[in-house]
């Protein structure tokens, strides 16, 4: 069937912020569905509030809204444009339940917007989990025996007929959000009402455990003639009460009967049918009884989900692009499979190959969070990687995850044998119990319970991880010891056949090094030959993601590394670049660099140079084949881009752009004689040492705080002494903040320094003085060397002591002075030509008391970048890339940067929800997943725009508390008045109240947790408040406000921990009582500034 006549322009919803469980999965899909339609000659019209994305780049889509995907905004959206269908599988769970909240409201019936993908009927027979259950009985299906509650007493007496343990699962979530493992009756009754609260419906569905099952899940695709092909199985190293985006998966499943895929793939066929999704990715989990091979039906997600980004570049298939095409009405016969050319998307993918995806967690970002792994989601990230082998497989993506862990590292300090004081009983005992719990470490705690001893038998006992698996890190661990046990004759070993098989078991040169007492640099030099003519036996071979098994010839290189006989890489001669990404997302590098990454992409191809891309993450655009010419599928260790350069012989290598990864990578890469495009790496160390920077800030007659690098605890003290508290204490060289802190006083100092660092000669700890209650301000700019452009200075919302990662900020600053942000160009010009900046340039300033103070300088692409480009209208990271290539700013026409007419507001995103108990207070540690953007003509509906797209609407009347230190007392009573005026009723402790009265406002008196019944949390849990500012200074009175900010957060109810994020509520909410909302579309902004 051709394309459908009867639609020309179709409206995509996206799915909003980074968040835990929804994360660049479906930028990705957005964007390759967005380039879809526009290719088939659509006006796409998309709505999404997050500007890290590709999606949101004004080039992607025809109107493009970056506005909070709230209802009342998505039908303003569909008022002002029209469009004749509503495409909503591509945004995740947020597209999902904006579409049905239209559908609810019958928005699109009023307007006359076909929905396409995916009706109504099948969404909610998908996703209400009491639909989904009968129509799974309708069709002979098995589902665990469950019931739905709507309040705690259905809740108690589903509970009856379940038992203990039972799995909790709210509707219309995403990642399992509010999902969790009762155990007891205490525990469920606390798990019940979270997850009431976090259901858009406020149903949950109660079902019997299904611990201990092999879980599977399946990619189907279906057209509108009822073809339907399996793109890929994926199988759970995990077993079920783990969430499968927080498992280890593995594709093709490994331990699967022929008998037993097949059951499931009818099954799935039936699945799809009877749900009625009508085209397009659906994917569906699955439960397998270990002892008889009993097979359930866990659920499906009626859309393109991680598990598709996961398939798509598992198998080379492009889910989410052959979506959006087969939602337009073509078939799967009629699309032809870009990668052989010759094959159509009906052909199902076979691979030859393993891939293995392991997630990335960020616990230690959060004090007192449960790292205990259950049905609801908490990695921040994942990796990917592709292997000959499942072993060579797994160890590649270890190596990706960049913990610093080269392979199955030993917990226990093991990996080269048992010592003889070692007290192996109590070590035996204390691992059986680690691995009693899913934790992130698992895997490296089984491998230790195996050079211990345990039988796979009982390891099998105590993780149900299958027995397939165990074998295989079993045969890894013995070939370690085989290595260990050779250690005295290193040297025979590498220059023998035991280094390529070690290489072919996917080894690192560094873990190899380890096991055999030498330098993995040694390693390295018997692997690549030493002299020029020593050419070593073997070397490192490329093969091609083909989707069919080299059947056919595979016209794109998508490669992946092995050690076998033949090379498939063919590399060109043309000019080339290699740009290094990423790697996984993580809280601190996120999406944003990837963005930058395919925006240097789309500058070389412009200029004509071919583009290498290196990446590991499979949930980015940056790793879509079609996004660079080739794509190297591959960990970013040293060794493994070392091998890449040597293959391809670029022009240069691109490090400005992942964030850190590629960063540290800068000196190895230098030293092996690479050359780095950009930025040199002197000049980035000049920036990064702080001894050196300090030299440069004087240099150049800069200011900054006063500060002291302490090698010992006796120095700190003696430091922070001397500069006067408060201080702001942390390690060298990081990034987001980590273990990141402001201290109050000498016994707060020496609990951090007991605690959370080892000073030591080589690693000294920083410490500065705490500018309290300045202004932070951050800049970024792009330089050629000689002409440097200041394109945006954005002014922290939150004061200085929030990571800028966490703060919100605006565009053009709303409340500092002309001369003060005049000084802050000129400081940004010194500090880019003084470092020879060739690029993107980050400053963070301070301004106190009209003094401007540098805190730290970053001469690379930093997290700001795509928001900056978007509120001004100027890809800067494309810019930036041209100029690495040697075009000056003036041949690109970008000498001045434009001044917006309108604000842009950054908010950022939390994940609060996923760890209760987690005090949301904010401070130097960054703790943001993703951010939203608001726009507008007015500052505050800029700011309201962006609270809304963070899913904390401002509201309009009601009871705002407050409870503040008393230093802000003076800016509470600012706070507070406007909110009077506005017709608020303000309710306020104790001292806080006092200060107001006397101010002549009429405030209520609330007590204090510790003061009695009834409190302020009681009041808010009863619904009684609508806004809560709550600021505290020292650390007992975090521990007693903790409460009211936790309830806060599980209310859903904006809380605001600083005094300019409560005071810019203040002018939101009066902005929302000035003027009704008004929306433009991206390319209007950029069409009418100056």
């Amino acid at each position: 069937m051709p394309k459908r006549t009867d639609i020309k322009s179709i409206l995509l919803i996206g799915s909003g912020p980074i968040v835990i469980g929804q994360a660049c999965e479906f930028d990705y899909s957005g964007t390759q569905a967005c380039k879809a339609l526009r290719e088939e000659g659509f006006k796409v019209i998309l709505i999404n509030s997050n500007p890290a994305t590709i999606m949101t780049d004004p080039e992607l889509a025809d109107r493009t809204y970056i506005e909070p995907i709230t209802l009342e905004v998505v039908e303003k959206v569909i008022e002002r444009e029209r469009p004749d269908a509503l495409l909503p599988t591509m945004g995740g769970q947020t597209a999902l339940n904006a579409t049905m909240g239209l559908v609810k409201r019958g928005v699109l019936e009023k307007y006359g917007v076909k929905l396409i993908g995916a009706s109504a009927e099948a969404i909610h027979k998908a996703e209400d989990r009491e639909a989904f259950k009968q129509a799974m009985q309708r069709i002979g299906l098995n589902v665990p025996e469950s019931g739905t509650a709507h309040n705690r007493d259905e809740a108690a007496r589903i509970l009856e007929k379940v038992g203990f343990p039972a799995i909790i699962r709210p509707s219309f979530t995403m990642g399992g959000t509010g999902g969790n493992i009762a155990y007891n009756r205490e525990e469920f009754e606390k798990l019940i009402d979270w997850a009431l609260a976090m259901s858009p419906t406020g149903q949950v569905l109660i079902e019997r455990s299904l611990i201990g099952w092999k879980e599977y899940e399946l990619e189907v695709m279906r057209d509108l003639k009822d073809n339907v092909v399996i793109i890929c199985p994926i199988e759970n190293l995990d077993p079920m009460g783990v969430h499968t985006g927080d498992s280890i998966t593995v594709a093709p499943a490994m331990t699967l009967t022929d008998k037993e895929y097949q059951r499931m793939r009818d099954a799935a066929l039936r699945i799809i049918r009877e749900i009625g999704v009508d085209t397009g990715g659906s994917n569906i989990q699955f439960g397998l009884n270990p002892d008889n091979g009993e097979m359930i039906i866990i659920e499906m997600n009626p859309r393109v989900s991680r598990s598709s980004a996961l398939a798509s570049k598992a198998t080379g298939f492009p889910i989410a692009k052959i979506a959006a095409k087969l939602a337009i009405g073509y078939t799967l016969d009629e699309i032809t499979n870009d990668i052989t050319g010759v094959t159509k998307a009906s052909f199902e993918p076979t691979i030859d190959y393993v891939v293995v995806k392991i997630p990335r967690f960020a616990f230690q970002k959060f004090k007192g969070a449960d790292p205990t792994l259950t049905t609801q989601m908490k990695s921040v990230g994942e990796v990917m990687a592709i292997g000959r082998t499942f072993k060579e497989s797994l160890q590649k993506a270890i190596r990706s995850l960049e913990l610093d862990l080269n392979g199955l590292a030993s917990r226990v300090g093991i990996d080269r044998g048992i010592p003889a004081e070692f007290n192996r009983a109590e070590v035996v005992e204390k691992i059986r119990r680690t691995l009693k719990t899913p934790l992130p470490e698992r895997l490296w705690y089984l491998a230790d319970g195996i050079r211990l001893g345990l039988t796979n038998d009982e390891l099998f006992a105590i993780t149900k991880i299958d027995p397939w698996f165990l074998e295989q890190v079993r045969e890894l661990i013995q070939f370690e010891q085989l290595l260990v046990g050779k250690a005295d004759n290193a040297s025979a070993v590498l220059a023998g056949d035991l280094l390529w098989e070690a290489k072919e078991l996917g080894f690192s040169d560094d873990r190899i090094g380890q096991l055999l007492g030498v330098d993995g640099a040694v390693v390295r030099k018997a692997r690549m030959g030493a002299g020029k003519s020593a050419k070593p036996a073997r070397a490192v071979t490329y093969k091609r993601v083909d989707t069919c098994a080299a059947e056919f010839e595979a016209n794109t290189p998508y490669l992946y590394s092995t050690y076998g006989s033949e090379c498939e890489s063919r590399p060109s001669d043309r000019t080339k670049v290699v740009i290094l990404g990423g790697g996984p997302n993580r809280i601190g590098q996120g999406i944003e660099f990837d963005y930058c990454c395919v925006h240097a992409a789309m500058a070389l191809r412009e200029e004509g140079v071919e583009t290498i891309m290196v990446n590991c993450n499979p949930e980015t655009v940056s790793t879509d084949y079609d996004t660079s010419d080739r794509l190297y599928f591959e960990p970013l260790t040293e060794e493994d881009v070392l091998n890449i350069i040597h293959r391809e012989q670029p022009l240069g290598v691109v490090l400005q752009f992942g964030g850190q990864t590629p960063l540290k990578l800068a000196l190895p890469l230098s030293r092996a004689g690479v050359k780095i495009l950009g930025t040199s790496p002197e000049a980035i160390d000049r920036a990064e040492d702080r001894e050196r920077f300090r030299d440069l800030l004087d240099k150049l007659g800069l200011r900054q705080a006063e500060s002291g690098m302490a090698r010992s605890v006796d120095e700190a003290v003696q430091i922070a002494g001397k500069i006067t508290y408060p201080v702001m204490v942390r390690p060298s060289y990081v990034l987001g903040g980590r273990s990141m802190q402001i201290v109050y006083d000498e016994a707060d100092l020496l609990e951090y320094m007991r605690s959370a660092v080892k000073a030591s000669p080589k690693h000294p700890v920083l410490i500065d003085k705490y500018l309290s209650d300045a202004i932070e301000i951050d800049a970024d700019a792009i330089s050629d060397g000689k002409t440097v452009v200041v394109a945006g200075i954005m002014e922290h919302i939150e004061e200085a002591g929030v990571h800028s990662g966490d703060s919100a900020c605006s565009l053009p600053p709303y409340t500092l002075d002309k001369a003060l942000v005049r000084e802050i160009e000129r400081q940004m010009k010194a500090l880019a030509l003084e470092l020879g900046v060739v690029g993107l340039m980050n400053a963070q300033f301070a301004v106190k008391d009209q003094t401007v103070y540098v805190l730290e300088v970053n001469p690379r692409g930093s997290r700001t970048v795509p928001f900056v480009s978007k509120a001004i209208g100027v890809p800067l990271a494309k810019l930036a890339m041209k100029v690495m290539l040697g075009k000056s700013l003036q041949d690109l026409g970008f000498t001045e940067a434009p001044q917006p007419a309108h604000l842009s507001v950054k908010e950022a995103v939390f994940p609060f929800n996923k760890f209760p108990g987690v005090d949301v207070l904010l401070g130097p540690e960054m703790k943001s997943t993703g951010e939203v953007m608001g726009i507008d003509g007015d500052f505050g509906w800029a700011f309201a725009k962006s609270q809304a797209g963070a899913g904390a609407t401002l509201p309009q009347s009601g009871t705002a508390f407050l409870s503040v230190k008393e230093s802000d007392r003076p800016a509470a009573w600012d706070v507070a008045n406007r909110l009077h005026e506005l017709g608020f009723q303000i309710q306020a402790t104790s001292g806080t109240a006092g200060f107001l009265r006397e101010q002549g406002l009429e405030v209520t008196v609330v007590n204090k947790v510790q003061e009695g019944r009834p409190h302020i949390v009681d009041h808010i849990k009863n619904g009684e408040v609508v806004l809560v500012v709550n600021t505290v200074q020292t650390a007992s009175a975090h521990t007693d406000s903790l409460s009211i900010r936790r309830e806060a957060l599980q209310k859903g109810l904006p809380y605001f921990t600083t005094m300019r994020g409560a005071l810019a509520a203040a002018m939101g909410i009066e902005a929302l009582a000035r003027k009704e909302l008004s929306i433009r579309s991206l390319q209007e902004y950029h069409c009418r500034q100056v």
